[in-house]
C-alpha cells in the first residue's frame, strides 16, 4: 500500500514514520524548504528533531506527485487547512480513499470535519477519521498507543484498520464518525479548562469535577448531533479528554496554564508555537451548543476567558454556583 500524508507538522510526520512500518509512505509539505532540510537530515528537525525517518519514508513538496498513486491519503493538516485541501485534492482528480485527523470545527461555519468533506469531496469517494489519545512525540518513539478509524461506512474503516495497524499503534474500527469527531473537537475546549484549573492551584478534586462534567458536556452535545454515548467512554472520548487535559505536552492545556499565569490569549498562543485547536474550536461549539439549546457551561466559561477576557475567579464563582441538580440529569 502508498500511503500519502499531507501536513508535515508534529503530528503528521509522527504518523508517517509509524505508518511507515506498515507501508510506504510520502509525506507532502507545502514547504520547500522544509522539505529539502527533511531530505538532507533524514528527520524533521522543525518539529521532530530525534525521530529519524526510516527507509520507506519520503518527502515530497509537489502535491501532485504525491497523492499521484497513492492508495490512500492522511490530511494531517490544522482545521482550517482541510476545505483547501480536499479541494486541492478534488481539482487533481485524485479518486484514493481519504482520512483526516483534524479535530475541531471550521471557523465561521460551525461545520464538522465530514461536513466540509461532504461539500468538497466526490460522494464516491470513502473518507473517515483518525483520532485518540496520542501525543506526537510518543507515536514517533514508537511508544505504545491505540486511536480510532471512524467512518459512516464501517467495511472501509475495518479495512483501514487492517492495513495501517501497527505492532505499537493498535487501531480500532468505529461507524461513528460524528461521536468521534465531537470527542476530538470537545476534548480540546475542555484541555483548556483543566490547564487553567491546574495553574491556579485548584487541586486534583477540582480536575476530577472538571473533567467529569465536561465529559457530560461532551455527551449532552453529541447526543443532540445523533452520537451514540457509548463512544464518549472510548479512545476517541474519554480516552483522548484523559491525555489532553492532563499531560504536560498537550498544546490546549499548556494555553490554559499560560492564562492562569496572567498571559494575554495573544501571549500564551506566541508562547506555543503550534496551533492549539481548542481555541477556535472553543466558540463554534459554543456556538452550535447555543443553537442546539445544549447546556455546556464549562465550554461558555472557556469562551468568556478567552474572548471576553472575563475574571478567572469571577468565572469559577458562577461555575459552582449553579443551582444544585441529580447528577442524572447532567
Amino acid at each position: 500500500m502508498k500511503l500519502a500524508v499531507l501536513g508535515a507538522g508534529a503530528w503528521g510526520t509522527a504518523l508517517a514514520i509509524r505508518f511507515a512500518d506498515q507501508c510506504d509512505v510520502t509525506l507532502w509539505s507545502r514547504d520547500a524548504d522544509q522539505v529539502d532540510t527533511m531530505r538532507s537530515e533524514h528527520a524533521n528537525p522543525r518539529y521532530l528533531a530525534d525521530a529519524p525517518f526510516p527507509k520507506t519514508l519520503s518527502v515530497s513538496a509537489s502535491l501532485a506527485d504525491t497523492v499521484a498513486d497513492a492508495d490512500s491519503v492522511l490530511i494531517v493538516t490544522p482545521m482550517s487547512g482541510l476545505r483547501s485541501t480536499l479541494r486541492a485534492l478534488r481539482e487533481l482528480g485524485s479518486t484514493a480513499p481519504v482520512l483526516w485527523a483534524c479535530k475541531g470545527l471550521e471557523a465561521g461555519t460551525m461545520k464538522f470535519p465530514h461536513e466540509v468533506a461532504d461539500e468538497e469531496m466526490d460522494p464516491s469517494v470513502p473518507r473517515g477519521m483518525l483520532s485518540g489519545p496520542s501525543f506526537a512525540q510518543e507515536i514517533a518513539k514508537g511508544l505504545p498507543g491505540a486511536v480510532t478509524i471512524a467512518a459512516t461506512d464501517a467495511a472501509f474503516a475495518q479495512r483501514i484498520v487492517e492495513t495501517l495497524n501497527t505492532p505499537v499503534l493498535r487501531l480500532y474500527a468505529s461507524d461513528d464518525l460524528i461521536g468521534v469527531e465531537i470527542g476530538a473537537a470537545v476534548k480540546n475546549v475542555l484541555a483548556i479548562a483543566a490547564g487553567v484549573c491546574d495553574g491556579l492551584g485548584y487541586g486534583l478534586n477540582a480536575r476530577a469535577a472538571l473533567l467529569t462534567r465536561g465529559l457530560a458536556e461532551m455527551s449532552r452535545f453529541g447526543a443532540a448531533l445523533g452520537a451514540r454515548a457509548e463512544t464518549f467512554m472510548g479512545l476517541a472520548g474519554i480516552g483522548d479528554l484523559l491525555l489532553t487535559a492532563t499531560g504536560d505536552l498537550s498544546r490546549n492545556r499548556r494555553v490554559g496554564l499560560k492564562l492562569a499565569e496572567g498571559l494575554t490569549l495573544e501571549q500564551a498562543l506566541a508562547s506555543l508555537g503550534h496551533v492549539a485547536e481548542g481555541v477556535p474550536t472553543a466558540r463554534e461549539v459554543n456556538r452550535q451548543a447555543q443553537a442546539l439549546g445544549v447546556d455546556m457551561p464549562i465550554t461558555a466559561a472557556v469562551c468568556r476567558l478567552l474572548f471576553d477576557q472575563a475574571d478567572v475567579a469571577e468565572i469559577v464563582s458562577t461555575l459552582m454556583g449553579r443551582a444544585p441538580k441529580m447528577e442524572a440529569q447532567r
